[in-house]
Order: C-alpha cells, then sequence, then structure tokens
C-alpha cells in the first residue's frame, strides 16, 4: 500500500519569528504523523494578513498546486483554522490534493485515539459542530461518509439542509447522551470521599501517562506519539503511609480546537477538582516555555487557572543546548542555556518544581518525597488527629 502523504502550509505575519512558525510546521508535521501520513515538504509565506478569500497569497498557492500534482501529494494541511469559503476557494485551486486545516486534523487524530463510547461521543459532538458550516462540498450525503483525514465531494443544494436537519439532530442526542454519563460521572467523583486529588496537566506527549504509570504503578498507554491518552484516567496512589488520587487526562496543544475544549468539559472535571495540579513539561522541547503558556492558558479557559501546581520538567535525559561562544558578537539566546541555568532561573522564583526524567528514574525518589510532604499537609487540614494509620 502506498503511504499517504501530506505538505504543510503556515504563514507568516508582520513582526512575526520565522523560525518560531518553522518550528510550529514541525509540530504540524508530527500531527500528521501521529494520523498516519507522512510529512513531504512545508511552505510559508511572508505576508501582512491572511487573505480573506484564499488564506495565502494566488502566487503561493498555485505554487502548492502545481508541486501536490506533480508528486501526486494526498493532503494539504494548513496550520490555521480555515473559515468554510476560504477551503472552498483553496480546493477550486488545488484540485488533486484534499485540503483539511490544523483544526480537522486535531479532530481526527482524537476520533482515532478514542477507546471507550464516552470519548467517542465528546469526539464525535465535537466533529459535528465542526462540519455544520461547512457542509456544502462535503458529502454526497450524510449516511454515505467517506474515510480518511479530508473527506471531499460534491453536494446538490436541496441535500444541504437535509444533512443539516441531520447534523443538529445528531448533536442534540450527543449532548443528552453526553449529560447522562456526566452525572454517572459525577456521582462517581463524589463517592471518593475527601481524598486528596492530584492531578497531571501538560502538553501533548510530555509524558505524563508514563509517570502516572510510576508513581501508581499501573499500565495506563503511553507512547511517543500526540494525544496518546483521550479517557481519563484515576487512580488511588499510596506513599508511605498517605493515599491520594492521581488522575490522568488528555493533553493540551496549542490552537487546540475550541470544538474539543466544549466537548471535553466535563472530562477535565478532575483537572478543576484537584486539590493540586501536577504540570509536567517536556524540558528537552525548544519551545517549553510556550507549551507551559499554552497549557496555562487553557487552566485558565477551563477555571482551573487558581489551582497550585507542581511543576515538574520532565526528560532532562534528552536536554540539548548550544554551547555558547564568549567570543562572539551575538547576545546570549536560549538555545545557550544549560539545564543548571534553567534550574537557577526557576530557584529563583522560587516556584515548587523538580527536574527528573520519567524515561530513567532519575529524580522519582524526591519527586515521591515531594509529593508526599503536599499531600500530607492538606490531610493534616482536613482531619488534624488522623495520622494515616489504616
Amino acid at each position: 500500500m502506498t503511504e499517504e502523504t501530506a505538505v504543510f502550509v503556515g504563514i507568516i505575519l508582520q513582526g512575526e519569528d520565522e523560525r518560531k512558525k518553522e518550528e510550529y510546521l514541525d509540530e504540524l508535521e508530527f500531527l500528521a504523523e501521529t494520523a498516519g501520513v507522512k510529512g513531504d515538504r512545508k511552505f510559508l509565506q511572508r505576508i501582512d494578513h491572511p487573505e480573506k478569500a484564499t488564506y495565502i497569497r494566488s502566487g503561493k498557492l498555485k505554487e502548492i498546486a502545481d508541486y501536490c500534482e506533480e508528486h501526486c501529494i494526498n493532503y494539504v494541511i494548513f496550520d490555521d483554522e480555515l473559515s468554510p469559503m476560504q477551503q472552498r476557494n483553496i480546493e477550486k485551486v488545488i484540485k488533486s490534493s484534499s485540503v483539511i486545516d490544523r483544526t480537522s486534523l486535531i479532530l481526527e487524530i482524537f476520533s482515532q485515539r478514542a477507546k471507550t463510547a464516552y470519548a467517542k461521543m465528546q469526539v464525535d459532538l465535537a466533529r459535528y459542530n465542526y462540519m455544520l458550516p461547512r457542509l456544502a462540498g462535503m458529502w454526497t450525503h450524510l449516511e454515505r461518509q467517506r474515510g480518511g483525514i479530508g473527506t471531499r465531494g460534491g453536494m446538490g443544494e436541496s441535500q444541504i439542509e437535509v444533512d443539516r436537519r441531520i447534523v443538529r439532530e445528531r448533536i442534540a442526542r450527543l449532548k443528552e447522551q453526553l449529560k447522562k454519563v456526566d452525572k454517572q460521572m459525577a456521582t462517581q467523583r463524589s463517592n471518593r470521599g475527601q481524598l486528596v486529588r492530584l492531578s497531571l496537566v501538560g502538553y501533548t506527549n510530555v509524558g505524563k501517562s508514563t509517570l502516572m504509570n510510576l508513581l501508581s504503578k499501573s499500565t495506563v498507554f503511553a507512547e511517543n506519539k500526540l494525544f496518546a491518552t483521550l479517557d481519563t484516567t484515576v487512580r488511588k496512589v499510596v506513599i508511605d503511609n498517605c493515599p491520594f488520587l492521581l488522575s490522568d487526562t488528555v493533553g493540551f496543544i496549542r490552537k487546540l480546537p475550541t470544538q474539543l475544549i466544549e466537548a471535553f468539559k466535563s472530562t477535565l472535571d478532575e483537572v478543576r477538582e484537584a486539590d493540586i495540579l501536577v504540570h509536567v513539561v517536556d524540558v528537552s522541547a525548544p519551545d517549553f516555555e510556550e507549551q507551559m503558556n499554552v497549557v496555562l492558558k487553557t487552566l485558565k479557559d477551563i477555571g482551573a487557572g487558581d489551582k497550585p501546581q507542581y511543576v515538574i520538567f520532565n526528560k532532562i535525559d534528552n536536554y540539548t543546548y548550544e554551547p555558547y561562544d564568549e567570543f562572539s558578537l551575538q547576545p546570549k539566546s536560549k538555545k545557550n542555556r544549560t539545564l543548571d541555568d534553567i534550574k537557577a532561573e526557576w530557584k529563583d522564583d522560587n516556584k515548587p518544581c523538580i527536574f527528573m526524567s520519567a524515561l530513567s528514574r532519575e529524580g522519582l525518589p524526591k519527586l515521591r518525597t515531594d509529593i508526599y510532604k503536599m499531600v500530607a499537609e492538606i490531610h493534616a487540614g482536613r482531619w488534624p488527629f488522623n495520622n494515616f494509620l489504616w
């Protein structure tokens, strides 16, 4: 079977860093690989603002269309969400490949990764909400949907309203089903008593599930792909004589589709109701600080921005840097920072954190000690006469 390929398209607006935009397209390529599509080439255009009709200018669009036709490219993936009009106009020029945007790609990955009925309902709700304004040109009929990360096809105008009604009915039905499950999950959370709750949060693919397995000695699915975990996992953990609940849920990402945030809000109740958020960071990622800001913004959006946080800088065994040339006329930049430099910055800020590797287990004893102290302090406030002697 021939491997499907994709090219990636982004824009550089005035004042934006080209290197940063290249990193964004690298992440987009990783997303495509997670969906089973191989990256082929990246296209960046520097413009003042996105073109209202076609997102990029006509000359660059024609260049991409010619390249895709010549190299038999299957997908053209844009790093931003395209408006329905932009997508239709782009498809008129790029006829040999399916045109999809970042939102559609992430929704497809979530669809592939959803294993439980609850996760599948959440993803379906997000997909239908995304699909509703884009029905024209997507299907011949909703009852004959075609697979793949980009679905195309013609549709007669008389069929559009019929399909809109079908989509609205499915959205309404999914919302009702999710309400019932949400009530059941709320009951389960209320039945857990007053145990201290910790929730692992972080950017996708930073090692949350690996840490979950280390601390709880469970076998939560973990691999080096984006969104390996969609379903919330809750485990009871005991460190020495101190019990607590540890939860792991879906990772966050830059430009996470609003449809998914809305659909997964109930799943993220574990985060909102946690006593402490354990913010896991891949310190080896070149833009780890930007990833942290994405997580903090998402936490704020779901109403968990004021929770106490403990930061785990994971994957220190993968950390690399460029040694600073003292004879260079260039000022020292972030890429020249050593791991000790970053540790010193966080020590100066007096923020609770740890630098470790979940893979090699370096720093694990200190992590367990730190968590024990945090949980024990909360326990002491709730049960001042209880010394965890069960």
